[in-house]
């Protein structure tokens, strides 16, 4: 069961509206379900209507957790935990950040725990985590000095004419649209984005390849959006991908996944210096199913 209260800026949206929005992954058809069966209560009263809200309302609603979040939480493993750090196998359809998210729900489980870093909702994968405030700071302060390096596997269509490569470009982040531009050459606005990959295997009677990438800049939606530039759109990416590739291959979500996370430091790191050299990974490499 969820409690939740009516803010100020859904103040006069209907119920259906406000869940959808608070739950992007929770059908409509779940919601009139629940309904039917009277299991959501307005203000202590169960109710079998569409209603309207109002702010400061309370909503209890009794859907369980695989229908309100899209993934069942007993599907977030933990690869790694010691006693400053745990890093979690994020499921998709799950945001790191927000009101019900992978933080959220993991808060429930510890005294003081807060990510490092992000990953986009739709990709799977390492997400890491510090279990007290000396280690978030220390660690925040390596992710923005480059000295945590970042891998994923991603499955895209097209094969790369080179094995490997060093990716330089420019990046325009939309926010009013939730989309970013990449160009070859700089432009008032973008920022400059570094990305590189190496082939691990490619089926060329299908016309797809693996693909292990480095971040060396952690842009929104970098790693789609740069490899859709140069050709190689991810397999299941709804917004820089092809839907008719994607329809062909049956492959209803981006298969791009947060494969392993590598210490550099570059100097002392007091309680965390135990890290330095270490290389957190997924143990079987994703998605070679399609192959």
């Amino acid at each position: 069961m969820k409690t939740l209260i009516i803010e100020s800026k859904y103040n006069n949206k209907n119920l259906i509206t406000y869940l959808t929005s608070i739950f992007p992954s929770l059908k409509t058809s779940s919601i009139y379900k629940a309904l039917r069966k009277k299991d959501i209560k307005l203000n202590g009263k169960r109710i079998s209507q569409n209603v309207t809200l109002q702010s400061g309302d309370k909503i209890d609603v009794y859907i369980v957790d695989s229908e309100l979040y899209g993934v069942n939480l007993q599907d977030i493993k933990t690869v790694y935990e010691d006693e400053n750090i745990i890093v979690f196998n994020k499921p998709i359809n799950l945001e790191v950040v927000g009101d019900f998210s992978l933080t959220s729900i993991k808060k429930n489980n510890y005294k003081f725990i807060e990510p490092c870093h992000r990953i986009d909702r739709n990709t799977t994968g390492l997400v890491l985590f510090a279990k007290n405030q000396e280690s978030l700071d220390v660690l925040l302060d390596k992710f923005k000095n480059k000295e945590i390096e970042k891998h994923y596997i991603c499955l895209c269509y097209g094969i790369p004419l080179r094995k490997s490569d060093n990716m330089e470009a420019y990046l325009f982040k939309d926010s009013k649209k939730s989309v970013v531009y990449i160009s070859d050459e700089f432009k008032k606005g973008y920022s400059k984005i570094l990305t590189s990959y190496q082939v691990i295997n490619t089926n060329k009677s299908k016309k797809i390849s693996l693909l292990n990438v480095t971040l060396h800049t952690g842009k929104t939606h970098q790693i789609r959006a740069h490899l859709a530039h140069i050709g190689l759109p991810i397999l299941g990416d709804g917004k820089y991908g092809s839907y008719e590739i994607n329809k062909k291959f049956g492959v209803h979500s981006q298969l791009l996944c947060s494969y392993s996370l590598k210490f550099n430091f570059s100097d002392n790191c007091g309680p965390l210096n135990y890290l330095n050299g270490k290389e957190i990974r997924l143990g079987d490499i994703p998605f070679t199913q399609y192959l």
